[in-house]
C-alpha cells in the first residue's frame, strides 16, 4: 500500500478556500441525493448514506444541511444524478480515473475531455487505465487519537486486511464491501474516524520529471477537483506534491 495515501488527498481539500469548501458540500450532497435514491432516507438501513453522512460531518458539513439534502432528495421533484465513471491518460502517461454526480452527461463529459485535452492529457474508452487500479475501503483515523497498536489489533479483528501508519493518521485498508461494517465496528469501540471510503489503489506509479508535465499535471488535477460535477479523481502520479 506503501506510495499512496488517501489523507493526503482530504487533507489537500481540506485546506482549501470556502469557495472551493461550498464545491465539497455540494459534491458531498449530489452522492448523498443518489444513495437516497438508491437505497432510501434511513442511514439505519443505508449503509452508503451512513458513510456518506459521516463523510459529510467530517467535512464540516452542518448537520442541518444534511437534513435537508436527505429530506429533498427524497422528495418526489428531486433531481435525477447519475454516477458516471471516465478513464484516461495525463502527461507522460499517468493514469487517470474521474467518478462524477451529474444531471447533464453531455455538460460533464465535454467538460472533462476538454480538461484532459488541455492539459497534455487524452480521455480514453472505458477500461483503459481501470485495470492498473485495485477496488478497497479506506478508513482514516488521526494518529493522535488512537494507539497504534490497540487500534491496529480491533480494525484487524474487525476485518481489516491491512494498516499502515502515516505520518499524520492511520489509513486501514479492507475489501470494499467490508468498509462499512470494519468502520463500524470501530466506533462502536469508542474511535472517531476521519474518513471511510471506498478507494481505487495504483498497482503501480508513474514519476514524472519534466517541468512542463508536472505543471500540466497539477493543472489537470485541479481543474478536475474543482468541476462541481467531479466527486473523486484516482491517479497513479506518485510525486504530486
Amino acid at each position: 500500500m506503501s506510495g499512496h495515501s488517501k489523507w493526503n488527498n482530504i487533507k489537500h481539500k481540506k485546506e482549501k478556500s470556502d469557495a472551493a469548501k461550498a464545491k465539497v458540500f455540494t459534491k458531498i450532497g449530489k452522492e448523498m441525493a443518489i444513495a437516497v435514491k438508491a437505497g432510501g432516507p434511513d442511514p439505519r438501513s443505508n449503509s452508503k448514506l451512513r458513510d456518506l453522512i459521516a463523510k459529510a460531518k467530517s467535512n464540516n458539513v452542518p448537520n442541518d444541511n444534511i437534513e435537508r439534502i436527505i429530506k429533498k432528495a427524497s422528495s418526489a421533484d428531486a433531481v435525477e444524478y447519475e454516477t458516471i465513471t471516465y478513464e484516461g491518460y495525463g502527461p507522460s502517461g499517468v493514469a487517470v480515473i474521474v467518478v462524477a454526480a451529474t444531471d447533464s452527461r453531455n455538460r460533464t463529459g465535454g467538460n472533462v475531455r476538454h480538461y484532459f485535452d488541455k492539459y497534455g492529457g487524452n480521455l480514453g474508452q472505458p477500461g483503459c487505465v481501470s485495470y492498473m487500479f485495485e477496488d478497497k475501503g479506506v478508513i482514516v483515523v488521526d494518529r493522535e487519537a488512537a494507539d497504534e497498536d490497540k487500534l491496529m489489533e480491533d480494525a484487524l479483528e474487525a476485518g481489516a486486511e491491512d494498516f499502515n501508519a502515516d505520518d499524520d493518521v492511520y489509513e486501514i485498508y479492507t475489501v470494499v464491501d467490508d468498509v462499512t461494517a470494519v468502520a463500524d465496528a470501530l466506533r462502536e469501540k469508542g474511535y472517531e474516524l476521519l474518513s471511510a471510503e471506498e478507494d481505487k489503489i495504483p498497482s503501480n506509479y508513474v514519476t514524472l520529471t519534466d517541468e512542463d508535465a508536472i505543471k500540466n499535471m497539477n493543472l489537470l488535477l485541479e481543474k478536475l477537483e474543482e468541476d462541481e460535477d467531479i466527486n473523486d479523481v484516482y491517479h497513479n502520479w506518485e510525486n504530486e506534491d
